[in-house]
C-alpha cells in the first residue's frame, strides 16, 4: 500500500466515526438536520493543515452542501464550533493551525489512528 492509500484509509475509519459520533446532531455550518448525504468536514481544511486532520475538536458532521458545494461555509462552521465547543477551544484550534501544518504519518501512527477510531 503506498502512503496515500494507508492515509486515505485510516481517514476513511475516522471519518466514518465522527459521523457516528455526531449523529444527533445538525450540520455544524447551517444546522440542517435533513440533509440525505452527510460528510466529516474539516474546520481547518485537510488538504492545508495535515496535522489537524485526525483532531477531533477540527472535524464534525456537516452536510455535503455546506462542505462540497459552499466550500466548507467557513464562517458558519467557526460560529458552529464556538457553540459546540467554546471559544477556548476554538482559538486553541487556531493557534496549533500553523505548527501543525505539514505533517506525514508513520505507518505506526495510521495504524494506530485506524484501531482507534474502528
Amino acid at each position: 500500500m503506498t502512503y496515500s492509500q494507508r492515509l486515505n484509509k485510516a481517514r476513511r475509519v475516522f471519518q466514518k466515526w465522527i459521523r457516528k459520533r455526531d449523529k444527533e446532531k445538525p450540520c455544524i455550518s447551517c444546522g440542517t438536520t435533513t440533509s440525505n448525504l452527510w460528510d466529516a468536514g474539516h474546520y481547518l481544511k485537510a488538504e492545508v493543515f495535515s496535522g489537524l486532520i485526525f483532531n477531533e475538536d477540527n472535524v464534525h458532521k456537516q452536510c455535503r452542501k455546506c462542505n462540497r458545494y459552499l466550500s466548507g461555509n467557513e464562517v458558519q462552521y467557526r460560529l458552529g464550533l464556538i457553540k459546540r465547543i467554546g471559544e477556548n477551544r476554538v482559538e486553541a484550534l487556531e493557534s496549533k493551525a500553523n505548527q501543525k501544518r505539514v505533517r506525514k504519518y508513520s505507518d505506526e501512527e495510521l495504524k494506530e489512528i485506524e484501531a482507534k477510531y474502528k
